[in-house]
């Protein structure tokens, strides 16, 4: 089997690895203030997470 004729270096190879992900992340809506949150996270606008409040958030 070939061999390569030099090393990679770190940096060539880490910026080859860093850049696999090209799609967006998924928004689902809340079901609380019905704003877009990400899916399996506590909404940060409402606080809210599986029905109910986790975070304390700022009443304006």
């Amino acid at each position: 089997m070939a061999q390569p004729k030099k090393k990679t270096s770190k940096s060539k190879r880490d910026k080859r690895a860093a850049n696999w992900k090209l799609i967006p992340p998924t928004l689902v809506e809340c079901p609380q203030c019905h704003e877009a949150k990400m899916a399996h996270r506590v909404c940060p606008t409402c606080g809210y997470y599986d029905g109910r409040e986790v975070l304390k958030t700022a009443e304006k």
